[in-house]
């Protein structure tokens, strides 16, 4: 796979790093990179250039591309290079680091952005996924398919405790696709039966959050689970 990252601050070079280990072709694209950043990530390919300038992309290859990551410190930057990576060259996949909060309603396919990496959303909910039981906890969102990976650590109250999953009408566009049980993962079959404090992992969509939620924990506490 041949990645091409914008910004090689330490989160970009950090992805670099991850990619390269595992023997993915990556070019680092920073106009105010010098000899120190490069020698960090000696094994990837560089550009010194503006990462919004088409010409400069042009340059990279992302034409033959498979991913494109906007990984700079400033949103407008990866807004722009996002947008100019479907429309301009038609990247498969676009991943965008979201650096204020505020702006990640802007991080759609609108802007070209397939995928949107907000890390005080995760860490928000990790904290969340690690101390809470019976509510559903949005971990990830796939932008442009709508879809969210969420999770729930299913209460003793819950009428589902020894159902098993083939038996369980799950709402529309909804999967189980993990189950965390006693630390320990499984992909769960039809006849498993759920047990109370089971970590259960979803592929849903958010007009079905709600439902799934109240499925499995009827008579939850609603709370909000966007950051302001």
């Amino acid at each position: 796979m041949r990645v091409v990252i914008a910004g090689a601050g330490s989160v970009g070079r950090s992805i670099a790093r991850e990619l390269l280990h595992n023997d993915h072709q990556v070019l680092l694209i920073d106009r105010d990179a010098d000899e120190g950043d490069t020698s960090r990530v000696p094994d990837a390919q560089w550009l010194l250039a503006d990462a919004c300038e088409i010409t400069a992309l042009d340059e990279a290859g992302l034409g033959n591309c498979d991913v494109v990551v906007a990984a700079t410190g400033d949103d407008k930057v990866n807004l722009v290079l996002s947008l100019l990576a479907k429309t301009e060259f038609a990247v498969p996949r676009t991943v965008a680091r979201v650096n204020n909060p505020k702006n990640e309603w802007l991080f759609d396919e609108a802007w070209g952005v397939d995928v949107a990496v907000s890390t005080p959303r995760l860490m928000t909910a990790l904290v969340e996924e690690a101390v809470t039981v019976g509510d559903l906890v949005r971990i990830f969102t796939f932008q442009q398919g709508k879809s969210s990976m969420v999770e729930m650590t299913l209460p003793p109250t819950s009428p589902l405790i020894g159902e098993a999953v083939g038996d369980i009408a799950w709402p529309v566009d909804t999967v189980l696709v993990g189950v965390l049980r006693s630390g320990q993962p499984f992909a769960p079959s039809r006849d498993d039966a759920l047990e109370a404090g089971d970590e259960l992992l979803f592929l849903t969509t958010a007009a079905h959050e709600d439902e799934l939620e109240n499925l499995l924990s009827p008579g939850h506490r609603p709370h909000s689970r966007e950051l302001d």
